[in-house]
């Protein structure tokens, strides 16, 4: 029995005796053993970098920046004006559209702020579709041209091609043309012909005159209350898009829904009669007539 029992001891003391040994060498030799990389566990304030957070992430980016729109029209003077707002707000609205993915269709023109707002936008990536008059190249135009540009015959073409590619209108300060172009487009909304938002960058008041015009116009009973808001208005390019991007068009009865997609049928001329050929007495009766 007792011989058993040593020997259980001396199991114990040899196997305590190798963990010494082994603790021993492990202290004595601490660069032999490889220290393991230490990798930090997640936390919300440092996220695992991994290809599904980066997609996941790059989705919210997506989505905080889609905008309903695809390609704005916008209006604006051929010059820039005496103050140097005016063409910062041009550099700012093209900032701004290329910050929300939006291309720009423009008149055409490498001066003024036309140039500046197109100039903004390809200069950040975005698609530049410029629409002009042959007549006015050597006008609106120098230098080499910015994107996208193509050539119509006249005003009338120009404005409805600017219209056909756009899903909204934004007028920046300008002069005859944009007070034009602008007002054209807030008519065919009031005519039903399009649905699309109207907005004006009322940069330092330029347009203050405009919208005490229009108020006037609601007051005398020439415009209806409700189609007071067919467009919107915003100091500054931020704020104006987003209200464009919120914009609901106006449901009114008064408001004229009209298919403009109609054609109308014109019955074919008649035939012309053959020439006759008139004696002198005929042509003196015609004249005693007359």
């Amino acid at each position: 029995m007792r011989v058993g029992v040593r020997a259980e001891y001396t199991t114990i003391l040899l196997f305590l005796l190798l963990l010494l040994l082994s603790a021993g060498i492990w202290l004595s030799f601490p660069s032999a053993i490889p220290s393991l990389p230490h990798y930090p566990s997640p936390s919300p304030s440092s996220p695992a970098n991994t290809i599904h957070d980066t997609v996941r992430e790059t989705m919210m980016d997506e989505k905080l920046v889609k905008s309903r729109f695809k390609r704005v029209c916008v209006f604006c003077g051929s010059s820039s004006g005496k103050r140097a707002s005016y063409k910062e707000a041009a550099l700012d609205l093209g900032r701004e559209l290329v910050a929300k993915r939006l291309d720009l269709v423009y008149g055409g023109g490498s001066i003024g702020l036309m140039g500046s707002v197109a100039q903004a936008v390809h200069a950040g990536g975005g698609h530049v579709l410029g629409i002009i008059p042959r007549a006015l190249v050597g006008k609106e135009r120098t230098g080499e041209p910015v994107g996208e540009v193509r050539m119509v015959g006249g005003m009338h073409q120009r404005k409805a091609e600017m219209a056909r590619h756009s899903d909204c209108f934004i007028a920046l300060p300008g002069g005859y043309g944009t007070l034009e172009e602008l007002l054209e487009v807030i008519t065919w909304a009031q005519l039903g012909i399009h649905d699309k938002p109207v907005g004006l960058l009322n940069v330092d008041g330029y347009y203050n005159y405009l919208l005490t015009f229009i108020d006037k116009a609601v007051d005398d009973g020439f415009i209806r209350p409700s189609q007071r808001h067919i467009f919107v208005s915003a100091p500054n390019a931020k704020e104006l898009v987003q209200k464009l991007e919120e914009y609901v068009p106006v449901q009114d009865e008064g408001v004229a829904k009209l298919n403009w997609s109609v054609k109308i049928e014109h019955p074919p001329p008649p035939p012309t009669p053959a020439s006759k050929q008139v004696g002198f007495t005929a042509l003196k009766k015609a004249e005693i007539a007359l």
